[in-house]
């Protein structure tokens, strides 16, 4: 260490040297110093502030956090222009350089774990830290979100995470900002602000007087400590309470089960939960805009409500999706049955029985919202729809299927129909569901003055469509065809999910007309107009030896009423090579539209069930874009696994028991071949003993008995005391070989 002398010569040799440099070298120094400021002054970037959000894997966690990574520090201290852009903050002229501004950097906690990020955008994420460990992490970083919106476990986090702040905020180096994201259910029970008009809107000075809905308790409870803990040392710790809305958007929340119903259009009409109630909504990247304008403002407000300008009701808002992505078909039923949807849970329930109005002053009049859905859900449906899909990757896939007849169109289009979840298109059937419908519309009950309408209309039509069969020996002229086909594939089911359209068009007028025809503007959306254009294109081909085989081979039952008859089905391949020659062929049309197809020539007999060809149209089409299985199917698909299960441990027991009979007989049978085999021996032992002790037996009846009986006879008459000796004695006595 060097004496405080010491330093003071060494800064003052320093000081001199650059004297005499300076002196020595005026124009290179001055112009060297010139150059260093300007350097940096072209390359001073603002410092990113590092935020922490809890659970950034979760809705409103992730959009909120996605939206402040793409955001720059002070951006809402612009004005706010309709054309602003972000190259608009690079310089114009490169001798007028701006002061770069600084980004925010995303850190937080997860809450399922995993082997990979779950956020691209943020820098770290942690998974079930201890307290300490966590409120190190939150120590290091400048604004701190707390998002208890979806999961009450956050709460007692949130409470802990505010206080364990506050006690520290003397040591922080920086002034940290902690935002609480509340909800408005808070608000659930407050008494109106006018008993007499209750149409008049809560503001967010209105804060002091909410009562919460009674599982929302908690929730209050950390919206006043937070409140309190800001108001300590504001300008070392400052705390906000946003209080959002029914939040929307992107993915969805609490309406997707709604979207996804009015999408799939798997049920025959879409619920609407109860009575009709305001619900005070907001989108979720306008909430995300709104705490982007707390940690640039820092307002003096505390307390702000989040929410859009729209006074919507459940009954609007479901049928507003409905309408929009299904077949607008909807059904007002008790509250009750909300939890029989598994999809519902209980937040979201109560979420969507509230009835709430609130007119968001502050955020309007202080802040400055670059709004993506101010007027709300409903005067915005198209552009949620839209952020649904594509977040969703809820995207048609549109597939045409061509060939001649026979070739295994409908086989291999049913497959793939099956396969992704598409609908499938055939003219036949198409035709005769116009039909249906025509007549369903027709045929109604006690039908209102615009039933009677639609009836009238859709009379008019099917006399139009039979006159024209009758006159065409049961075919419909082009003109009606496309008709049909094209209302089909403007259907919302075609539109969401996709269609694969089978065996139409068959020629170029045809695909002309269908894809390229002229549409009135009332007949659908602009938006619409490219809809049902096709994106995948596979033509197959045979022979038509080949097909004439086939045809041949066919069931009785499949040929039998259908155009496969021995003198239809040549007719009808001839009409198809002509309306399919080089020069003209609906795959020209095709080429036009720069969709190129993908050919497939049938040859082979042992694949009738085209698992080669479906195999390379998935790779060529790719994943789907659909969602997973639904709970029918999955509730199908465990009962079919269930089944073969108990068909599996029935045939494994039938087998063991078989295998049990046969070992048991096998048993049996060698027992009782044994069995028979000693008996065979015994009996071939009891010969071989009686033929070898016949000499002995001659012996015996010759010498012995007879002298033994006279003994035993002599024994009998005496009755001696031990006839053993007696006997004994005899024997010797008489014993003739003695003699």
């Amino acid at each position: 260490m060097f004496s405080p002398a010491a330093r003071h010569s060494d800064e003052r040799c320093i000081k001199l040297g650059c004297r005499f440099y300076i002196s020595m070298f005026p124009g290179v120094v001055i112009a060297t110093t010139v150059n260093n400021m300007a350097h940096e002054d072209n390359h001073r970037i603002q410092r990113s502030k590092r935020v922490f959000i809890n659970n950034v894997d979760i809705y409103a966690s992730n959009y909120i956090g996605k939206f402040l990574s793409a955001s720059y520090i002070g951006s809402t201290l612009e004005e706010a222009t309709d054309d602003f852009e972000e190259e608009d903050l690079s310089p114009r002229n490169p001798g007028q350089q701006k002061v770069k501004p600084g980004g925010y950097k995303i850190v937080g906690t997860i809450r399922d774990q995993s082997d990979s990020k779950k956020c691209i955008y943020t820098s770290e994420e942690y998974h079930q830290l201890d307290r300490n460990k966590l409120l190190k992490q939150m120590l290091e970083c400048d604004v701190i979100i707390y998002n208890i919106t979806e999961y009450a476990d956050q709460i007692e986090e949130a409470s802990w995470a505010v206080k364990a702040l506050h006690e520290k905020m003397d040591t922080f180096f920086s002034p940290k900002t902690f935002i609480l994201v509340s909800t408005v259910m808070t608000w659930a029970l407050s008494k109106p602000v006018d008993a007499l008009d209750l149409a008049i809107p809560f503001t967010d000075e209105d804060y002091r007087r909410r009562r919460p809905h009674p599982s929302f308790k908690q929730h209050i409870n950390a919206e006043k400590l937070v409140v309190k803990l800001g108001k300590t040392k504001s300008s070392q710790f400052s705390t906000y309470v946003v209080a959002s809305g029914l939040q929307y958007g992107m993915g969805e929340q609490v309406f997707h089960f709604f979207f996804k119903a009015s999408w799939l259009g798997e049920i025959p009409k879409v619920p609407i939960f109860g009575e009709a109630s305001a619900l005070p909504t907001i989108h979720i990247n306008d909430l995300a805009s709104v705490i982007l304008n707390l940690i640039d403002h820092k307002p003096m407000q505390q307390y702000i409500v989040a929410v859009d300008d729209s006074y919507n009701t459940n009954e609007d808002i479901v049928k507003t999706i409905s309408s929009t992505l299904g077949p607008g078909r909807t059904a007002v039923v008790p509250a009750e049955e909300a939890f029989l949807v598994r999809e519902l849970t209980q937040t979201y329930i109560d979420l969507l029985s509230v009835n709430l109005r609130f007119e968001a002053v502050f955020i309007k009049e202080r802040l400055n919202i670059r709004w993506v859905s101010e007027a709300g859900l409903i005067e915005n449906i198209e552009h949620v729809v839209e952020e649904y899909k594509q977040t969703r990757g809820l995207l048609p896939i549109r597939i045409c299927v061509l060939g001649p007849p026979a070739v295994g169109k409908s086989t291999i289009a049913q497959k793939i129909c099956r396969h992704y979840k598409l609908h499938h298109v055939r003219l036949r059937d198409t035709i005769s569901e116009t039909i249906a419908h025509l007549e369903s519309l027709i045929h109604v009950d006690n039908p209102d003055e615009e039933s009677a309408d639609m009836a009238s209309g859709a009379q008019e039509q099917l006399d139009t469509l039979k006159d024209n069969m009758e006159q065409n020996g049961g075919r419909l002229d082009d003109q009606y065809v496309i008709k049909i086909i094209r209302d089909k594939l403007k259907s919302k089911p075609c539109q969401n999910q996709g269609f694969v359209l089978d065996g139409f068009p068959k020629t170029y007028d045809q695909a002309k007309e269908l894809f390229n025809g002229k549409i009135e503007p009332e007949d659908m959306p602009r938006s619409y107009l490219s809809v049902f254009v096709v994106e995948f294109i596979f033509p197959l081909d045979a022979t038509d030896a080949f097909l004439k085989d086939r045809v041949l081979h066919l069931p009785e039952k499949e040929v039998e009423g259908s155009s496969y008859t021995r003198e239809r089905f040549p007719h009808r391949l001839s009409n198809y090579r002509d309306n399919n020659t080089e020069d003209e062929t609906v795959l020209n049309y095709f080429d036009e539209l720069n969709i190129q197809a993908e050919s497939f020539e049938i040859t082979s007999v042992d694949d009738m069930d085209y698992l080669v060809v479906t195999e390379r149209i998935v790779k060529r089409v790719g994943p789907s874009q659909n969602y997973g299985p639904t709970t029918k199917e999955l509730q199908e698909a465990e009962r079919t696994r269930t089944e073969a299960r108990l068909k599996k441990e029935a045939e494994q027991k039938a087998e063991m028991e078989r295998l049990e009979a046969e070992e048991a007989a096998q048993r049996e049978a060698r027992w009782e071949e044994w069995s028979r085999q000693l008996e065979e021996v015994k009996r071939q032992e009891n010969e071989l003993l009686e033929e070898q002790s016949l000499p002995l037996r001659s012996y015996l009846t010759q010498h012995v008995m007879p002298t033994l009986t006279q003994g035993l006879i002599e024994c009998c008459g005496t009755r001696p005391y031990d006839p053993i000796d007696f006997l004994a004695e005899y024997l010797l006595q008489n014993n003739p070989d003695v003699e």
